[in-house]
């Protein structure tokens, strides 16, 4: 016998439910209630319209069918055994012809079955049109008894995959019987007469397979069909039924149904019943309840190694030097294991009464829901917990958590036993009858608990902000929901609250995921950001040190010292903002995509969207229907490209927290890959949008074509400088922070645009430079692969000098300086015999561009001190000049 599906696991849930809700407000969330789906018998009203009389209507049941598709055995080769083949083939040809006419028939009796149903659905449509509202309990009664029996007499699951199946055999078929075929050459003997014979067995053969190929399509397009106006016509009742009254209202009838719901509960509870459940059970799950109640013993025995260890963990949040996110993952995880005795000890109770008599059956239900109830409501009062994930980790409102850790446990003692109550008794048919009694009594006591529970925690909520008009809200709403879904169940509109507690209970549950999520990486952005920022703490006095050391080092205060760029480093208070932007956008969207979905079914409000047709598009299937873009569409195209504009935004600042920072990359290797993935995003955003709203790559691509040639003429430097732009961030001849020279131009790379690169010279002039210069024109960049670079000091001494001792002097010169590196060593040579001086070039390399000038100061004043030491001169360039008086003659001429 079949029972009725279980109506009341909102009772069990919506306490919990309402608990998460509040939790996410502070945060710190509780949870309510889980709905069910089914309602009660409802008592006959009096009204001015005449109850439907329930009259034959379809029934939508098709059972699969189980029989295995008639195979065709052809033999290996076309001479072996010609006789047996015809027989064979004989054979098979009645056998396939007998198949497509059982699929023809079962066609047949789909397509009826289908026609039979869409017109009973638009007349049935139109008639709930004309009456509106204005329908009785009973009238809503008949349309239950219709949504349970299409709920039950439905397609079989199985059956569009045998459809399938078969279709992929007979394909099969087809095509080895075509390849037979085409090597069967037919002769004139006796044999060539067995031969014609099984040729045109062949083609019969093939001409019924690709027949039944055909009907088989039409069935499976048939079910199909029939498949998707079934859930429609469901949807359509459960629609219709979320706004009608499903029960009488509470009158004096109500408390005589009551007693007898009490005394048939405790006349179910039989020691002997419940000795022989258990007895069963464990014959049947002995290992099964063995292994829980070894977990519950286990549990119990490391609880206080776990609360322990929970402890711990939390010692070391906000120590920047020790704080981990694993720390957050293991207090999660050890706020998991502190809830589950209570689950364990449940679903130990519900293993051993689980092969009992109808009744403990479903008591077993109760305790299995009670667990669920259990596990959600003990995992938010040990998030709760003083020192644990919510206040340590999460840093959530103290005095809130302090008011869930009060106030849970009575919330606990009303909902765990109304759970098992409320499940057991509807999951039995004599237990049903007194939904509408016993079911909607504990659902208003569970409903008044949950108002004083939610009263309590808001107001421990708004204690830290009174003035909030927000928190003030929610207040009212948290303590007034509970009581309005209990009126409406107590006037009749049971199926209505249940509907919406279940909603409820599943949105409650989602947003208290994603808030759960949402913290999580908040807490995970929190420190490496706190890491990041002692590392850059760090790096900028390393630098500060280095600079100052270049300034001291100088003459003239800035000569040869790079001035502080604009690079494009981020700024560690644009990081955190931008991270958890875009963790916040990644989670309401999740969220909010997860509410569509569950609430479309419910509000039809939500599905008018849907219904408006702003254009359509033709596909590119022959003979297919236009495809119809909605509104909903567009509203989805803007989602889209918000959703784009808001994530190539903040992506830069998540990138460098959770990837790039983790990483030893290049000076400018990180700005290359968020640019690079900035662009890719945005990229894949325009593309979404325009498929969303129909955009088709084969109708734009001569468009493209044409803005191409376009582009070509017209914005032909544009294009290139971006292509070359392009072409830096892959190819990377330049980075970020990499010195070059271009066009007589020396400098420092600070940003590298779409259009241009940002080039900072010594005389700190921002030099805006085309991409396609970098690409096109000669380029030497200082720091490419090594930063090492030569330098080449001139110096002159007087002829007479010794050259050897000159070499010598200059070596010892260059070794002694300490920003000379040693590989590659410095080397002296001479180099020329000028007029007035014997040349030398001393040839030192440097670790660092800003080391040249302090060089260069250095190892002259050191040369001048070594020369004049050693008696060395450092001669001055000489002339000698001749005067020659001319005669008188030459100078009268």
């Amino acid at each position: 016998m079949k029972h009725r599906p279980d109506r009341y696991t909102a009772l069990k849930t919506c306490l919990a439910g309402l608990f998460l809700l509040y939790l996410l407000v502070l945060p710190a969330q509780a949870k309510d209630s889980e709905g069910s789906t089914q309602q009660a018998d409802a008592n006959t009203q009096q009204g001015d319209e005449k109850p439907e009389e329930a009259r034959p209507a379809v029934q939508p049941e098709l059972e699969a069918d189980n029989e295995a598709p008639p195979e065709i055995n052809l033999p290996d080769t076309v001479n072996a055994d010609i006789q047996q083949q015809v027989r064979a083939l004989q054979i098979s040809l009645e056998q396939r012809q007998a198949a497509v006419k059982e699929s023809r028939e079962r066609l047949t009796y789909a397509e009826s079955i289908l026609s039979r149903l869409q017109d009973e659905y638009k007349s049935f449509e139109l008639r709930l049109e004309k009456a509106g509202l204005n329908l009785t309990a009973s009238y809503a009664e008949l349309l239950k008894q219709r949504l349970e029996r299409l709920q039950r007499q439905s397609i079989a699951t199985d059956l569009i995959e045998g459809i399938e199946d078969k279709l992929a055999t007979a394909r099969e078929e087809q095509l080895r019987l075509e390849e037979f075929e085409a090597i069967a050459d037919p002769g004139d003997d006796a044999r060539g007469q067995l031969q014609s014979r099984r040729s045109r067995l062949l083609r019969e053969l093939h001409k019924a397979v690709t027949e039944h190929i055909d009907v088989l399509n039409e069935y499976y397009s048939t079910v199909t069909t029939l498949q998707d106006q079934v859930k429609e016509y469901q949807e359509l009742l459960q629609q219709r039924l979320f706004w009608l009254p499903s029960a009488a209202v509470v009158s004096a009838d109500t408390a005589g149904e009551l007693y007898q719901s009490a005394k048939w509960f405790i006349s179910q509870l039989r020691l002997d019943a419940l000795s022989d459940a258990i007895t069963r059970s464990v014959g049947e799950r002995g290992i099964r309840i063995g292994l829980v109640a070894l977990a519950l013993i286990i549990l119990l025995v490391k609880r206080r190694a776990i609360m322990t260890n929970l402890l711990d963990n939390s010692r070391h949040i906000g120590n920047v030097g020790h704080d981990r996110t694993a720390f957050t993952l293991q207090a999660l995880s050890n706020s998991v294991l502190l809830a589950l005795p209570g689950v364990l000890l449940f679903s130990l109770a519900a293993l051993v009464l689980m092969e009992g008599n109808a009744f403990y059956a479903a008591l077993s239900k109760g305790f299995t829901a009670a667990a669920f109830i259990m596990f959600l409501l003990a995992f938010v009062r040990n998030v709760a917990r003083k020192n644990g994930l919510g206040e340590s980790h999460f840093h959530w409102n103290a005095n809130t958590l302090l008011a869930i850790r009060r106030e849970l446990p009575v919330l606990m003692a009303f909902v765990i036993p109304v759970a098992v109550i409320t499940t057991s008794t509807s999951s039995t048919p004599e237990g049903a009858r007194f939904d509408d009694s016993l079911g909607r009594l504990l659902f208003t006591v569970v409903s008044i608990v949950l108002a004083v529970f939610a009263h309590h925690i808001m107001k421990a909520v708004r204690a830290s902000n009174t003035q909030s008009n927000l928190l003030l809200v929610l207040h009212v709403i948290a303590v007034a929901g509970p009581l309005v879904l209990a009126g409406a169940s107590l006037i009749g509109y049971h199926y209505t609250a249940l509907q919406l507690e279940r909603n409820l209970f599943i949105t409650i549950c989602w947003l208290a995921f994603n808030t759960l999520v949402y913290y999580m990486g908040l807490r995970a952005l929190s420190v490496r950001e706190r890491r990041l920022t002692l590392e850059r703490l760090q790096e900028q006095r390393a630098a500060e040190r280095r600079a100052a050391e270049a300034r001291e080092a100088a003459d003239t205060p800035g000569e040869g010292v790079l001035q502080n760029l604009d690079m494009p480093e981020m700024n560690l208070q644009d990081i955190s903002q931008q991270s958890s932007s875009l963790l916040r956008i990644i989670v309401s969207a999740l969220a909010i995509t997860g509410l569509l979905f569950l609430w479309a079914s419910v509000i039809p409000a939500l599905q008018l969207f849907n219904d408006i047709t702003l254009w359509t598009i033709a596909t590119d299937l022959q003979g297919g229907d236009p495809l119809p873009i909605t509104l909903a569409d567009a509203l989805l195209a803007l989602l889209v490209a918000a959703g784009t504009v808001l994530a190539a935004k903040n992506l830069p600042g998540t990138l460098e927290v959770t990837l790039l920072s983790r990483m030893h990359l290049e000076p400018g290797t990180g700005y290359a890959i968020t640019t690079i993935t900035t662009y890719v995003l945005v990229f894949l955003g325009v593309v979404i949008c325009l498929g969303v709203i129909g955009v088709q790559w084969s109708k734009l691509q001569w468009l493209i074509a044409a803005l191409g040639v376009g582009l070509g003429f017209g914005l032909q430097e544009i294009v290139a400088n971006f292509v070359s732009g392009i072409i830096l961030l892959f190819e990377r001849p330049i980075r970020v922070g990499d010195t070059v020279t271009i066009d007589g131009i020396t400098g420092t790379v600070s940003r590298i645009r779409i259009r241009a690169t940002t080039l900072v010279d010594w005389d700190n002039k921002e030099q805006i430079i085309p991409n396609k210069t970098f690409v096109t024109q000669d380029l030497t960049n200082w720091t490419l692969s090594d930063p090492i670079t030569r330098v080449i000091l001139r110096v002159g001494v007087a002829y007479g000098t010794d050259v050897d001792k000159v070499q010598e002097i200059l070596t010892q010169v260059a070794h002694d300086n300490a920003r000379v590196v040693d590989d590659p060593a410095p080397a002296v040579f001479c180099v020329g015999l000028a007029d007035s001086s014997i040349n030398f070039e001393v040839r030192v390399f440097v670790k660092d561009l800003l080391d040249i000038m302090p060089l260069s100061h250095e190892i002259h004043a050191a040369i001048t001190r070594a020369l004049m030491e050693a008696g060395i001169n450092i001669p001055f360039p000489q002339r000698d000049i001749h005067v020659r008086t001319l005669p008188e003659s030459q100078q009268r001429g």
